[in-house]
This record gives C-alpha cells, structure tokens and sequence, in this order.
C-alpha cells in the first residue's frame, strides 16, 4: 500500500475519537484498527487506561506510553486471528490530505494553490497577475 494511503495518527487524536466522553458507550470495549502509523503526541498528558490498538506500526514512545497505561498494541496479523470479521473495531485514518503537496494541487489562476517558487522575495511570483499596477490581478 502506498504511503499516501497510510496516513499517521496520533495518540491524542486516538484519544479523542475512541475514548471520547460522549461516545464512551458505543466505544467501550473496542479495539482502534489503523491503517498506518500511531505516533507520540506530548500535549496528551495523560493516556487513558486499558486502550487496545492494533496499527501497522507504532512509534517507541507511542507504545511505551500506551503499554505504561495498560494498554496492548497489536498488529493487524494479530487481530485478524483475535477478530476475523472486524466485529468490536474502530476503523480510523490520519489527515490524507495534510500532505505539503496538497497545497499545490489544482490547475489554473483563481484557485488559490501555492505556486513551486525558489524564493518568496521581491523578485519571485510578484508582479503580473499579482498587482493591478502590473498589468492585471487575478
């Protein structure tokens, strides 16, 4: 799978959606499925107990923190033989579209995109189609 399709996520953004106060019923007991990579967010102060996730790869410090809590991490080898059918999953998927290469996607002026340019100073990308006092403004 390519690497555009398995984005990161991470342990705060797991948090909130698995372990999310008003959605704690229908979440309890769930094992969070991820696609990617789970990576250590350090604004988390504290990591909620007994989380069960299974992800194509873990961060270091990313598992030592979840283990710490409690908590298991496996591999979706794993939970294929613990649940076949995906019964009590959660499916998640990082931001695809944060990428650095998605601002410049799309063709043609009035679009917004940003251009590939060498530099962002006085000589680069700044006059026509720029300035209505060169020419034109877009």
């Amino acid at each position: 799978m390519s690497r555009i399709n398995r984005p990161p996520i991470s342990l705060s953004r797991l948090v909130n959606v698995g372990v999310n106060p008003h959605a704690e019923n229908a979440h309890k007991g769930k094992t969070i499925v991820v696609v990617g990579t789970i990576t250590d967010d350090n604004r988390l102060l504290v990591v909620p107990e007994k989380m069960s996730i299974a992800a194509l790869r873990f961060t270091a410090t990313a598992r030592a923190r979840i283990e710490k809590a409690g908590g298991e991490c496996i591999t979706l080898d794993q939970l294929a033989l613990r649940a076949p059918t995906g019964a009590n999953t959660l499916l998640l998927r990082g931001p695809k579209n944060a990428r650095e290469a998605v601002k410049h996607f799309g063709f043609g002026p009035h679009k917004g995109k940003k251009p590939y340019v060498e530099s962002k100073g006085r000589k680069f990308e700044r006059a026509r189609g720029r300035r209505r006092s060169r020419g034109f403004k877009v």
